[in-house]
């Protein structure tokens, strides 16, 4: 028996819905900002070389936006980040241009990098683009500082495991043609 693939009607799902008008409240809004500073710099202090390459871009403010969401980053002079003042004129303007939410995160599991519109400071964009190549967070070993190395290189294991499995997944489910039956 012959089905359609689950994504075409969740995709054809989500663009139909109306956006809804309502906002989180800017408490929210202001808590998960200052949450993911945070673990951007918790990964940026784990490489030297990109809080050097950071400290140079001192000051410089960067917009990171995608649909309706977007915030303000500056560069520290620590090499870190911050959040800018909302009314603060952006160096760097980085748009997600993918639109669809079910269509990013099949990139993102494909291990794809997500389609960004780059508008700016040439050198700003440039020292970015460095640290999205070069800077990963080594989330077993921060797991291996609360649980131990062992439980850790395992949970990491398990982990890779689900991912490489899910990429395969999405990577079949995404070769599909829209209308065609899959058995």
């Amino acid at each position: 028996m012959a089905t359609q693939s689950p994504f075409l009607f969740l995709e054809g799902l989500l663009q139909n819905l109306p956006r809804p008008k309502l906002q989180p409240p800017d408490w929210v809004v202001s808590e998960v900002q200052h949450r993911i500073v945070l673990l951007l710099n918790h990964v940026l202090m784990q490489e030297s070389e990109a809080t050097t390459r950071l400290a140079r871009q001192k000051g410089r403010i960067m917009l990171v936006q995608w649909r309706s969401f977007s915030f303000k980053l500056q560069a520290t002079p620590a090499g870190l980040l911050d959040l800018a003042a909302p009314d603060a004129s952006a160096d760097l303007v980085l748009t997600a241009t993918e639109e669809s939410p079910v269509a990013l995160a099949q990139s993102v599991f494909r291990g794809d990098k997500p389609a960004v519109r780059i508008e700016g400071d040439v050198q700003l964009a440039a020292e970015i683009s460095w640290l999205t190549e070069h800077v990963r967070w080594d989330i077993e070993e921060d797991l291996a500082r609360i649980l131990g190395d062992v439980p850790a290189r395992v949970m990491s294991q398990w982990v890779q495991s689900m991912v490489t499995g899910l990429r395969q997944f999405v990577a079949k489910a995404s070769a599909i043609v829209p209308g065609q039956a899959v058995r």
